[in-house]
């Protein structure tokens, strides 16, 4: 018997691939604007820019454990009480400005200032664009009351509890919000599925845990033996790692938690 689903956010629940790709677009047009480089090539090339500076620090590792992307680190502010999140919050504001002036450096302009003035407008551009996919608050009217729910994200507590006061809609569908900066280990780490279940006195086949991403909600989940629902919104290949269900709406739970609680 299903008593509870566990929910990943990113990419999930929200949109989160598609509110950094605009903020880019609103950053890069700026560019464009300014200096007639074009706005696609400009993101491209900062993205490459931002992975390879993001990997060099000291923090990648912690980065990695936690689940925390370099795109994250183009936005997030860190302020979360912890030695690695401090080294974090003094290393973003040089690395949000060097990633926009390589960026702009491999497009033929040499303008540190600006590279700057661009570095401090992509978080802006991303707080205003909180994009949750339609179906979410649908799939959670549905499900609320009839299913206990938790929410399971990797991150930086002040980055994720960031995204959710801009979607404030959200959080009252959880019983349990577990942030992974918070707990100490992110996903696949088969410690922060059992400290969720342990937070709501489930048992690991009284649960499903969905989320978009193979390698830290599939295979953490499928590591503790909770049945896993990878949500495939954009037909990707499956890898090694093999969900219990897979689905390409969240339309598709519905039917799958009926069988289920026929069993």
């Amino acid at each position: 018997m299903i008593k509870a689903i566990f929910f990943d956010l990113d990419d999930t629940l929200l949109w989160d691939q598609r509110s950094i790709k605009e903020a880019f677009s609103a950053t890069c047009k700026i560019a464009e604007e300014r200096y007639g480089i074009d706005a696609g090539e400009l993101e491209e090339a900062v993205r490459e820019a931002a992975r390879n500076l993001y990997s060099s620090y000291e923090t990648y590792k912690f980065t990695q454990m936690i689940g925390i992307n370099p795109f994250e680190g183009l936005w997030g502010n860190f302020l979360d009480d912890h030695d690695d999140f401090r080294k974090m919050k003094e290393i973003v504001p040089s690395y949000r400005k060097e990633a926009w002036t390589a960026g702009l450096k491999t497009m033929g302009v040499d303008d540190a200032a600006f590279g700057h003035e661009l570095a401090e407008r992509f978080p802006q551009e991303r707080r205003n664009l909180p994009f949750v996919y339609e179906e979410s608050f649908e799939i959670l009217d549905k499900l609320n009351g009839k299913y206990q729910m938790l929410l399971l994200t990797n991150g930086s507590p002040d980055l994720q509890h960031t995204k959710l006061s801009i979607t404030p809609e959200l959080v009252p569908y959880f019983d349990q919000i577990v942030i992974s900066g918070d707990f100490g280990r992110g996903k696949p780490d088969p410690s922060i599925f059992e400290h969720a279940l342990s937070l709501m006195s489930l048992k690991k086949d009284e649960v499903l845990m969905v989320g978009d991403n193979l390698m830290t909600d599939i295979l953490g989940a499928n590591s503790v033996g909770i049945k896993s629902v990878w949500i495939n919104r954009l037909n990707k290949e499956r890898n090694e790692v093999i969900p219990t269900y897979e689905i390409h709406h969240l339309e598709e739970l519905f039917p799958l938690l009926d069988e289920l609680n026929m069993e």
